[in-house]
């Protein structure tokens, strides 16, 4: 992944974090949400894993927001 990626793969991971945070939910209950292993959104928040569009799309259905909000969110 080049380092461009890597930032913004980053900073849509921080913005989930702040998303879930903000619904309080744990990492596990966020992940039951998404029908996603913990271990995965763990991995998301902290910028290590690309996020497929598949999972993108659980991701924001689970906040419910739109996808694009998610980005919005991130300033991406």
């Amino acid at each position: 992944m080049q380092e461009a990626t890597k930032a913004e793969v980053r900073t849509l991971g921080r913005a989930v974090r702040k998303a879930r945070e903000r619904i309080r939910l744990s990492q596990e209950d966020f992940a039951e949400l998404c029908n996603l292993h913990r271990t995965y959104i763990g991995q998301v928040e902290r910028g290590e894993k690309n996020i497929s569009f598949e999972n993108i799309l659980r991701i924001a259905k689970a906040l419910s927001i739109k996808p694009s909000g998610l980005f919005q969110r991130a300033k991406l």
